[in-house]
């Protein structure tokens, strides 16, 4: 890969994993700081420091190993030279030290909120199936649904039991959950019927797959002007319903024939607020090459515009979905229903900053928004040396009104710090086996 190229791979990674890291440091500093617990060291990256400066008795630093930071606090642990001084750390209270240790993974679920709203905010064709009931519209051949004798017209109601209204909850239901049999509850002619499907694990990322799509209606996003599809009276938000008389085309089948048909008349099957009409549409050019002007999405769309506060709203709303597939999925990993190879490392996400940057800058924070609720999460669990370990630690100290001794705490955080090594090398590992994939 040239340098270029290496350049293009790893700015979009180490521009989500700086902000990141920033943004959870930053949330352990200004806490700290404000109940004026003196700030050692605030680091982004781990390791040698590559750059630093000294200001307010704080040392800022970029040291050489990007993946991750941290923030040293006078007197932090039991093994600093505490002196009782009011500016250290153990000299707090519980409580304060609860919000040192919460304000990190805080920040990371606030500017995860934060950026997706900004994101909507923007507005965007929304796929209309996504919010829509999931009527099987396709059913690819030799798939699970398809040996599992799940037809077109077919509606999942329910997988174990849990009610599926949508088609974005089918797929929380189901990406999890590769290689597991499921019982995925099926409506047909009004009578609901219990299948047994194993899902797929599908793309190097192995997240399940059913096999089944839902119905699409190819819509009309743009008509450029005085084009033969404006001219014949085809609009924007048109949804396209049968073409010479053919119904159920799909985006790739609509413009086979519209190349394919020359300087003759097509007669589109339109519905335009809600109401069918038919309009006659002559391509420009030769046969095998013949256009219309106009460009057409795969399926109907919605645009959303939201105001601010809407968009805040809806980023709230996703980011709890989100929240609970990312419980479900970690759930499934303590009861052996989500496979360990779907947890993602440092080149996994190195990968997928790399494809959403060349797909778009929205993507890219999109993404972003993503993984710091993950990381925000993450680190409130109970596992030692995460804030969500420090965090159980109070508690057990606070329920027992006592303190844990040094070595009790020292055994706590190898335990922890143990795991958390076990977990790098196993995500780790997963990245290297998806690359050679």
């Amino acid at each position: 890969m040239s340098i270029p190229g290496v350049l293009n791979a790893i700015w979009p990674f180490l521009l989500v994993l700086g902000v990141l890291v920033f943004v959870h440091e930053l949330g352990h500093f200004l806490v700290a700081r404000w109940h004026g617990v003196r700030v050692i060291t605030f680091s982004l990256g781990f390791g040698p420091k590559i750059v630093k400066f000294l200001r307010g008795g704080t040392e800022y630093c970029i040291s050489a190993v990007p993946l991750g930071g941290y923030v040293r606090l006078a007197g932090e642990t039991v093994q600093d030279e505490a002196t009782g001084a009011p500016d250290e750390f153990l000299s707090q209270s519980r409580w304060v030290r609860f919000q040192v240790y919460l304000a990190g993974p805080a920040m990371n679920v606030l500017l995860a909120i934060l950026v997706l709203a900004l994101v909507r905010a923007r507005g965007a064709d929304v796929p209309v199936y996504v919010h829509a009931p999931a009527v099987i519209g396709s059913v690819a051949a030799a798939s699970a649904a398809d040996r599992a004798g799940i037809r077109p017209g077919d509606r999942i109601v329910a997988i174990e039991g849990q009610p599926i209204p949508s088609w974005q909850a089918l797929n929380m239901a189901v990406l999890p959950r590769p290689n597991r049999e499921l019982v995925v509850s099926v409506e047909r002619d009004a009578e609901r019927r219990d299948l047994r499907i194993v899902p797929t694990a599908e793309t190097k990322f192995r997240v399940g797959s059913l096999g089944v799509g839902p119905v699409l209606r190819p819509e009309v996003l743009q008509v450029q002007p005085g084009r033969p599809g404006e001219q014949g009276g085809l609009r924007r938000g048109d949804v396209l319903v049968r073409v010479d008389g053919r119904a159920g085309l799909s985006r790739e089948e609509i413009v086979a024939q519209i190349r394919s048909t020359g300087p003759k008349p097509i007669i589109f099957g339109i519905e335009r607020d809600g109401l069918a009409r038919d309009v006659t549409v002559v391509p420009e050019g030769r046969e095998g090459a013949s256009t219309i002007g106009v460009f057409l999405a795969p399926y109907e769309v919605e645009h959303v515009d939201p105001t601010l506060l809407e968009a805040f709203r809806i980023s709230l709303r996703e980011n709890w979905d989100y929240t609970v597939q990312i419980g479900q999925t970690l759930g499934g990993i303590f009861t052996r229903s989500t496979p360990v190879d779907q947890l993602v490392g440092p080149l996994g996400i190195a990968e997928l900053s790399a494809t959403a940057a060349r797909i778009s800058w929205i993507y890219l924070f999109e993404l972003m928004a993503t993984i710091s609720l993950s990381l925000g999460l993450l680190n409130l669990l109970p596992v030692p040396v995460l804030d969500g370990g420090h965090i159980a630690i109070l508690g057990l100290e606070g329920l027992f009104r006592r303190n844990m001794s040094v070595r009790v705490k020292e055994r706590i955080l190898l335990a922890g710090a143990a795991l958390i090594v076990v977990l790098m090398v196993t995500v780790i590992f997963n990245d290297v086996a998806r690359l050679m994939r």
